[in-house]
């Protein structure tokens, strides 16, 4: 608890010293482009003040200014002034999209690549069914000079089986999803999926066949069937009207309509976003293997068992590995296994 408190501490400490450095080139910014324009329009509101007085006799091309004239130049001042305002909104847009690359620059200088990444164009499944997983002997770290995560991990899942790993945070659960799924490469080891190695070459096709369901599934913003179909091709009305019922999600995609969701999810509880995410995954025909990272964390009792029971019908006929801490979502699976400070321990489950 006390080293939790003081990380939370330095934590709270970098961000409020990183959010007031932000604020300050943005005041300082804004105000000094206001300034300006503010001063352009009391300049302008002076020299017509003074001309229509008859104090100051330049600067008309014929005659002197009357009050319309006057007026109206005034009521335009500020419109002249206004691309002054808005450079400021438009250079805090130039600096975001600077802090944005500068954090894709980080990653992709971090070292992890994913696996089959080059493939971008649609593939097609590697697998027909449902496929046995096997890892052997697999290595894992996430930085050279780091500690291995996993040294020698063995593991199998039979066809169609229904798998809970359970264990502490940062025991490696999530980091097992990723390897199967190819977004982390293994430090040495392999894994086979269905009798396919997965390597370059085959990841791309073997991740057709895969559905990941995470804790926090992003929501575009649009409709609920734009959000399920995801524009992939060959989907129609009715595989998405399916996979509404798989997810139990029909009575919430027919209050909604044609209505769009807010970017993120707004809208929508935990508990319907996750049952969304079970629901793009239900329209993929070429599913196999769902890989599911804390589905149920963060829910109400209720609502947890709702998605359970929704991920338990899109999972009937298809290998499911889920990464839980959550007792009564392992207790549903076929298997459950424990890892925990580098120790496998294997239990069985009704």
């Amino acid at each position: 608890v006390d080293a939790t408190a003081l990380r939370l501490r330095s934590e709270a400490e970098s961000l409020r010293a990183r959010t007031m450095a932000v604020l300050k080139i943005a005041f300082l910014s804004s105000a000094v482009l206001e300034l300006f324009a503010a001063l352009g329009v009391a300049m302008i509101a002076v020299y017509v003040g003074f001309s229509l007085l008859g104090e100051i006799r330049f600067g008309t091309w014929v005659g002197r200014l009357d009050l319309t004239e006057g007026l109206f130049i005034l009521l335009l001042a500020p419109a002249f002034f206004e691309p002054l305002r808005e450079l400021s909104a438009v250079w805090h847009d130039r600096a975001a999209g600077e802090a944005a690359l500068k954090a894709l620059d980080t990653l992709a200088a971090g070292g992890l690549s994913i696996q089959g990444a080059a493939d971008v164009a649609p593939a097609a499944s590697a697998v027909v069914e449902a496929p046995a997983i096997r890892l052997e002997n697999v290595d894992f770290r996430y930085d050279a000079d780091e500690p291995l995560i996993l040294d020698g991990f063995n593991l199998d899942v039979a066809a169609g089986e229904h798998l809970a790993l359970l264990g502490a945070s940062g025991s490696g659960k999530s980091t097992l999803l990723s390897l199967i799924s190819g977004l982390a490469p293994c430090t040495g080891g392999g894994i086979v999926i269905g009798g396919t190695a997965l390597a370059d070459d085959s990841a791309h096709a073997l991740r057709a066949s895969m559905a990941w369901i995470g804790q926090r599934p992003h929501i575009f913003a649009g409709t609920i069937a734009g959000n399920i179909a995801l524009g992939r091709p060959g989907i129609l009305r009715g595989d998405v009207t399916d996979a509404l019922d798989v997810a139990r999600l029909g009575k919430v995609a027919a209050a909604y309509g044609n209505r769009p969701l807010g970017e993120g999810g707004i809208g929508l509880s935990g508990g319907e976003t996750l049952r969304l995410a079970i629901a793009r995954a239900a329209c993929n025909p070429h599913l196999r293997i769902i890989l599911a990272d804390e589905p149920t964390a963060h829910l109400d009792a209720v609502t947890a068992a709702e998605v359970t029971e929704s991920l338990l019908s899109l999972a009937k006929g298809r290998t499911l590995i889920v990464a839980t801490h959550d007792p009564l979502l392992a207790a549903r699976m076929h298997r459950t296994m424990r890892v925990d400070a580098g120790i496998v321990m294997r239990e069985a489950a009704e």
